[in-house]
């Protein structure tokens, strides 16, 4: 069984901001995907699929984005699972341009509050993490951070990530499913 968690915000105030590029990324990764079920859950709204062979939980904690760890550390509890084989993490991330993805395992949470959370529920940074690049802003201080990641996309950012961003995302999280290497 896999885990794959999109971080985000819940809430309609939230939906289409980049703080939720997680919770988008699941939601275009199963538009087209025969779900078995979804059911809200451990702190989160959590949908059943399979794909050859494999039980695969896409997860959109309903926390907000700084216990996003309460979540999922209920859920590797609850079917003992390992962070480090099975769990993948898709979020937004500041230090990355607009357009860019970049897949890691075992990094620190750089300032991501969602992330440190995950980190501190589970007691480890021994995950699968999906970045996927947010950052637009000529100057990286105006808006602050924490104002910017609240922001809605614009029209044509949110055609970028359609079009470029969350396809490459889908081969990544395929190849996770199928217990291929996914950074390669």
């Amino acid at each position: 069984m896999k885990l794959i968690i999109g971080l985000g915000n819940p809430g309609k105030k939230y939906e289409l901001t980049r703080h939720n590029a997680g919770f988008l990324a699941i939601d275009w990764f199963l538009k087209d995907k025969p779900v078995i079920s979804c059911q809200s859950k451990f702190d989160a709204i959590i949908c059943e699929y399979h794909e050859d062979g494999n039980k695969v939980l896409f997860v959109k904690p309903t926390t907000f984005m700084n216990l996003s760890g309460r979540a999922i550390s209920q859920l590797t509890n609850f079917y003992n699972l390992s962070a480090g084989q099975d769990l993948l993490v898709l979020h937004d991330e500041i230090d990355l341009p607009l357009g860019k993805i970049k897949f890691t395992e075992g990094s620190s949470a750089a300032g991501h509050n969602g992330v440190q959370s995950i980190i501190d529920e589970l007691g480890t940074k021994n995950f699968h993490r999906l970045r996927i690049g947010v950052e637009t802003r000529e100057n990286k201080s105006i808006p602050p951070t924490e104002s910017f990641v609240l922001q809605k996309f614009t029209d044509e950012e949110l055609q970028l990530l359609q079009e470029k961003i969350f396809t490459e995302t889908n081969a990544i999280v395929q190849k996770f499913i199928k217990k291929e290497n996914a950074s390669e």
